[in-house]
């Protein structure tokens, strides 16, 4: 899931939870939306983790040509 389905679930949950009035037999719809929230952070928190980790990039040391035909340059 990326930033655009995560942040889709949040907004559908925040409207579930606070902006609807419905009434269902049997489904609390702002349960629904509350769980759908969450889902919705956990899987922002999680891509941004993965996506922090992905953007580290160690450096690789130049070798100079010079370096590798005279090592006390």
């Amino acid at each position: 899931m990326g930033v655009g389905g995560s942040i889709g679930l949040i907004a559908v949950g925040a409207i579930l939870t606070f902006a609807v009035n419905w009434h269902l037999a049997g489904v609390n719809v702002t349960l629904v939306g509350l769980i759908m929230m969450a889902v919705g952070i956990i899987g922002l928190a999680a891509y941004i983790s993965i996506f922090r980790k992905r953007r580290v990039v160690e450096a690789m040391p130049v070798m100079d040509e010079r370096a590798r035909h005279y090592p006390h340059v």
